[in-house]
């Protein structure tokens, strides 16, 4: 029953950040984007505030003083820059199957950094995934969309964010990661006000958007902390890919996006080699656990 609800609690995040994503990309052409990225910040930011306050969580500790810490809230600055410019310029689609590479780049990421040992099965679902990305990308034709590298940069950045998450002091709870990530939209949108146009009083439809890239959005995150506590992390981890379900279905629905060939299978591939990736993990790091030894 656990991994059941934390299987839902999953869905419903990553239903919750791909509407937040349909709001962003419909307002980022009557609002300013660094009104938007403002707007979304200080919700968040005052929403897990109140959270950490309820649940007598202090926000400010000493381990927020962890270069681990200062690394991950750079990474969700990079990432808001990216994923908001990524979503007002190129299909959302597009910037759904991209993002899907992630935990592919945390497995390599996880090399680099922390030294870990990866075998030959997950370096070829490695290789496998990242093919998927170039075909979705499909870099030197006609069909090439140089924007969508900003895609390509959001993935890269959050990748260096779930990285950080794992070097962070275990004393600081999902909560207070969740405030500093949020408090970090708040650096993304002063960054882009020179860049962007003066803000504007939302009209009443633009603020129920700005409620629609808000609301789920916050949602989404306190959901998938909940589900990553409630359910075993290898049944619940592969249900973050329902997320490009949701991107292709709203982008097809509110934006008349399409959905080629190419895409399809190169999204398929991310997919199929991100699971595999993170079940192999999983499974060895059982393994480590229990003192048992198989090939990676």
């Amino acid at each position: 029953m656990q991994n059941l609800q934390g299987i839902i609690l999953m869905i419903l995040a990553m239903a919750g950040f791909a509407l937040g994503d349909v709001g962003i990309k419909t307002l980022s052409g009557s609002l300013s984007l660094s009104q938007i990225v403002m707007t979304m910040g200080v919700c968040g930011t005052s929403f897990f505030l109140l959270l950490c306050r309820a649940r007598g969580q202090p926000v400010l500790t000493r381990g927020l003083r962890h270069p681990a810490v200062a690394t991950r809230g750079l990474a969700e600055v990079f990432a808001a820059l990216f994923m908001v410019n990524a979503l007002a310029l190129t299909p959302l689609s597009l910037v759904t199957s991209v993002t899907q590479a992630g935990p592919l780049l945390v497995a390599i990421g996880a090399v680099l950094v922390f030294g870990e040992k990866v075998g030959w099965r997950r370096w070829s679902a490695i290789l496998v995934g990242l093919t998927g990305v170039m075909i979705v990308l499909r870099p030197g034709t006609a069909d090439f969309n140089i924007l969508a590298l900003l895609a390509v940069g959001a993935t890269l950045a959050l990748a260096m964010r779930d990285l950080s998450t794992r070097a962070a002091p275990k004393t600081l709870s999902n909560l207070q990661l969740a405030t500093v990530g949020f408090a970090s939209f708040l650096v993304a949108a002063l960054l882009l006000m020179p860049f962007t146009p003066p803000w504007q009083v939302p009209t009443p439809a633009q603020a129920g958007l700005l409620a629609l890239a808000v609301c789920p959005t916050i949602a989404a995150y306190y959901a998938i902390t909940a589900a990553m506590r409630v359910g075993d992390i290898s049944v619940v981890t592969p249900f973050r890919y329902t997320r490009l379900l949701f991107g292709v279905v709203l982008g097809i629905v509110f934006f008349g996006e399409t959905v080629d060939l190419w895409m399809a299978i190169g999204g398929a591939l991310v997919v199929a080699s991100g699971i595999y990736t993170v079940l192999r993990e999983h499974r060895l790091h059982r393994q480590a656990i229990s003192g048992l030894q198989e090939p990676r």
